[in-house]
């Protein structure tokens, strides 16, 4: 900070708001703390009789908010996002598109571990929405030594993207619903209408619904002529319990499945299995998933469907979070479910 003439101050960055009075009509904020001098202020200045100013001098040593906030957004930002015009310091991160968010935790921690940055964002493996702001930064002075704008760039670039927005495809699923008492029809199936709804809102559709008694080799089967059909994830219901009649698990292991999880540390959801045909994946679902709002198929389904495979690890990092408050009014993704991950 120094004290220059207002005649030099073009260019540089005031310290302080400057306050017009104009008597019995307005008294109010001229010029705002951090406001960048142009050519046409020190005309209004002088009529303010502001002859010397204190301002910061910014240069390739010191860098005002508005720019620092936006070197660091540029910085953060990967494909998905826009960035909003710096308002009072500070840069948000808007979703371009409907997705999932996701958020390299390893470099974002790095990123805040420089000295006055900050880069607050949203949780990573979150669906969120066109328009919703996902990310925010700025810096904590008015003006911010360059040596670490540049290093919060060196981390962005190395480390690209820190945050971005993955959209989801649009897979054909086949489901596969287990059980005698469905089979044999002695009750109608509920699961399909739920997982109906579930796959529309997430962009992808129903390839097909087949039905089988509690048998192994009917499951094992089932899933392979879907895969057949050219089925791109598959889903089965029913039977994943420890039940002596539940033998879905045994028929994707007969229909060459390989496991990833069998249990999964979140509550509703504990019973879910998840493996691999291939490149397809194999879902067993539990029947809380008919009933329950959310569930493990709202923490694990969009991020397959955003090209991601899950491994055994991530399924255990779910237990930070993995535990439903069951609110009477659900507000996910907005609460703290599957948030830990």
């Amino acid at each position: 900070m120094k004290k220059i003439s207002v005649y030099e101050a073009e260019g540089m960055a005031l310290c302080h708001d400057i306050t017009e009075i104009v008597p019995g009509k307005f008294k109010g904020r001229a010029f705002k703390k951090g406001h960048i001098i142009s050519k046409p202020d020190i005309l209004r200045l002088l009529n303010l009789g502001k002859e010397h100013l204190y301002v910061w001098e910014i240069n390739e040593t010191a860098i005002h908010e508005d720019e620092a906030a936006i070197r660091i957004a540029r910085a953060s930002a990967g494909p998905g996002l826009a960035l909003s015009e710096p308002k009072e310091g500070k840069v948000e991160l808007k979703a371009q598109m409907a997705g999932l968010l996701k958020i390299d935790v390893g470099a974002l921690e790095e990123i805040n571990g420089v000295s006055e940055i900050v880069l607050a964002s949203l949780h990573t493996n979150r669906m969120v929405r066109t328009g919703q702001v996902v990310a925010g930064c700025r810096v904590v002075p008015l003006v911010i030594d360059g040596d670490k704008i540049r290093q919060v760039e060196a981390i962005g670039l190395r480390c690209f993207p820190v945050v971005q927005i993955k959209a989801l495809q649009s897979l054909k699923v086949g489901v596969v619903t287990t059980g005698s008492e469905v089979y044999y029809g002695r009750i109608q199936d509920a699961f399909g209408p739920v997982l109906e709804q579930k796959l529309t809102q997430l962009g992808s559709q129903i390839l097909r619904q087949v039905f089988t008694d509690d048998s192994t080799e009917m499951i094992a089967e089932a899933i392979n002529s879907l895969i057949q059909q050219g089925a791109e994830m598959i889903i089965t219901t029913g039977g994943m319990s420890v039940d002596p009649d539940d033998v879905t698990p045994a028929g994707i292991k007969a229909a060459g499945g390989h496991v990833v999880a069998y249990g999964a540390p979140v509550l509703p959801g504990s019973m879910f299995m998840l493996a691999r045909i291939g490149d397809v994946p194999v879902l067993g679902l539990p029947g809380c998933v008919m009933y329950h709002k959310t569930t493990i198929f709202d923490l694990v389904v969009p991020r397959i469907l955003a090209g991601e495979e899950i491994s055994a690890k991530d399924i255990v990092r779910l237990a930070h979070g993995g535990l439903c408050s069951g609110c009477e009014s659900c507000l996910f993704p907005d609460c703290h479910l599957g948030k830990g991950s």
